[in-house]
């Protein structure tokens, strides 16, 4: 099986580089709005990210995904999947100038996967009530490989290949996914009136409004918990209560603003949802390792 995963991962590997050989920076999102590729020339340390609905799939060199207190080693013979904002600590393990670190993203929604579960024998997707967390870790095969491997190679046809085509195959990569053991864990999510389904609308709830002040007993009548249950279970999936994840988002959103964005450091802590200046610099140095000034000369040193 590895042998044909193999062939499978240097022709991809040959197509991305060939296709992006001019492109300089970590990150490229491809003409298929759901499909991006992440490269890295060195190893890293812990890095903070904040994980979509999305399949991942590693085509060179190897990382850890930090989930709670756990690191969880994954190589090109493995796929991750988020059913869910969740946060995580990654950290690339294999990568250099002469042989990059290479993956691919294909980020989906709930409502794709639900979409696809109604073609499906319920009888395969039979699950335990209690929710999991929220990354789901399983081996390659060539059947999910396939679709993928001809996602990927749409980018080298018209543009009307590939607005009309890349559907189909993204709802059959999906297919393929729901159908192996990694079918009961998109189906919790998916599920409405699940556990899992209801913690993933308390996580939408507070990523759409995550600047704003958090009230826990507002948000498990909205879900229809009860407030003791939404924590529990909002930790088992995301590994954060739900003021962590709220501080979380507000950061992560205030390190982009601070790549992208001419605004004083103490106005983009208002526009996050902080009070206070001096608070919003604490728990920014705590998070990223170096504060919002610091972050801010650097991204300033590589612009110019």
């Amino acid at each position: 099986m590895n042998t044909v995963i193999d062939a499978y991962r240097s022709e991809l590997i040959a197509f991305v580089q060939a296709t992006y050989s001019d492109i300089q920076g970590n990150s490229i999102q491809s003409e298929i709005p759901c499909l991006g590729f992440n490269i890295a020339y060195g190893v890293t340390t812990a890095q903070s990210i904040m994980y979509e609905p999305c399949l991942c799939i590693i085509l060179q060199g190897s990382k850890e995904v930090g989930f709670g207190n756990k690191m969880y080693r994954y190589d090109p013979y493995q796929y991750l999947l988020a059913s869910t904002h969740i946060p995580s600590d990654i950290k690339i393990l294999e990568a250099s100038k002469q042989t990059p670190y290479l993956s691919l993203t294909i980020k989906f929604t709930l409502e794709d996967i639900y979409d696809v579960l109604k073609n499906v024998n319920p009888e395969k997707l039979k699950f335990q009530k209690k929710s999991e967390q929220g990354l789901f870790f399983d081996a390659l095969n060539p059947k999910l490989y396939d679709p993928i491997v001809r996602l990927v190679k749409l980018l080298g046809t018209p543009k009307e290949d590939i607005k009309f085509l890349s559907p189909f195959i993204i709802k059959e990569i999906l297919y393929t996914l729901v159908n192996e053991k990694s079918g009961y864990f998109l189906n919790k999510f998916a599920m409405e009136g699940t556990t899992s389904n209801k913690i993933v609308k308390a996580i939408t709830e507070i990523k759409n409004n995550f600047s704003e002040k958090l009230n826990m007993k507002t948000l498990a009548k909205k879900i229809d918990m009860s407030e003791s249950t939404l924590y529990q279970n909002f930790k088992t999936i995301t590994s954060l209560s739900p003021v962590q994840f709220q501080k979380k988002l507000r950061l992560e959103e205030a390190k982009r603003m601070l790549s992208v964005r001419n605004i004083d450091i103490s106005e983009i802590a208002f526009l996050v949802g902080y009070e206070s200046a001096s608070q919003f610099s604490r728990e920014y140095s705590r998070m990223f390792g170096t504060s919002p000034k610091e972050y801010l000369k650097t991204v300033k040193e590589r612009a110019s």
